[in-house]
């Protein structure tokens, strides 16, 4: 992995993606952070894993960056992006190319058969958390419920996007995610969501 001496994961995360991120789409950049912040607050069930949960939050939307869109689909970009040219670990690439349900959007871009052949599944809690920290995060990188969330989703693209088919295809799983971490959280009596 491409990391500088001294500098832990989730830094260089933070400043790859403020990179490609904060001038192009300041909007998805203050959406990005929130997502970040929501990461710092799972350490209490993640333990050593809440470096690498909050590196994938900062790098989960990269892939609409100019400079990285290739496909037009966000995950697949970022995750191809992270492996061939920073050499990110296999995580990373991974919670990328599949945060918040994003075979169901691969599915609708004609994309499935590229995301599953170049990227295998991460591990479900992983994946549940970014799910998560990004579906209860505004786009301005506020905190909201997920089922505002998902309602700002259908409101910004409308009925007839392929993000809103997508989102609709992705609500169970989206729900499920938002629920077992609301869980984990509860019985370790930390409820800071």
């Amino acid at each position: 992995m491409l990391i500088v001496y001294g500098v832990g994961e989730a830094e260089w995360a933070h400043d790859l993606a403020k990179q490609l991120l904060a001038e192009p789409l300041p909007r998805r950049w203050a959406h990005t952070q929130g997502v970040a912040a929501r990461a710092v607050s799972l350490a209490s069930i993640l333990g050593d894993e809440t470096d690498k949960l909050i590196a994938a939050a900062y790098l989960h939307d990269i892939g609409y960056s100019p400079e990285l869109v290739d496909t037009g689909f966000h995950p697949l970009d970022g995750a191809r992006y992270l492996r061939d040219v920073v050499n990110a670990d296999d995580t990373l690439c991974r919670l990328v190319a599949y945060h918040s349900c994003a075979v169901n959007e691969a599915t609708e871009r004609d994309l499935h058969d590229a995301l599953t052949a170049e990227f295998d599944e991460e591990r479900p809690e992983l994946v549940e958390a970014l799910t998560y920290c990004d579906m209860t995060t505004g786009p301005d990188g506020t905190h909201l419920d997920v089922t505002e969330r998902l309602a700002e989703i259908h409101s910004r693209y409308g009925p007839d996007h392929l993000v809103s088919h997508s989102i609709i295809a992705s609500t169970p799983c989206i729900l499920s995610a938002v629920r077992a971490v609301e869980s984990a959280l509860s019985s370790v009596g930390d409820m800071s969501k």
